[in-house]
Formats: structure tokens, sequence, C-alpha cells
């Protein structure tokens, strides 16, 4: 199951980044920062989501 959720987190991770960085961008916060963490809390989070997608999957 842990090689399906690290497949699965290739694709998760970056999706949800751009997801966090599209917010941000809307919001109105263009600079550096606010960007780069918008990015890492969306890779943070696809950890626990391809686990979650990947269990279901298994089950």
């Amino acid at each position: 199951m842990f090689r399906l959720a690290m497949t699965l987190y290739s694709i998760v991770a970056p999706s949800l980044a751009g997801v966090g960085v599209i917010i941000v961008l809307v919001a109105g916060y263009g600079t550096l920062m606010p960007i780069l963490v918008s990015a890492a809390i969306g890779a943070f989070l696809g950890i626990p989501v391809a686990y979650l997608v990947a269990k279901a999957i298994y089950a």
C-alpha cells in the first residue's frame, strides 16, 4: 500500500499545492512568501490525502 500511496502522492500533492497557490492569488496575495507557504501546505496535506485514497482503493 505504501507504493500506491507514494504514487498517488506524486499526483495529489502538486494538485493541492496548485489549488493553494490559486486561492492565495485570487485572495490578492501576490508576493513570494504567501505563494510558497500555500504550496508547502498543499504538499504537506498531500501526504494524508494520498494515504486515505490508497486505503480506500485497497478496501
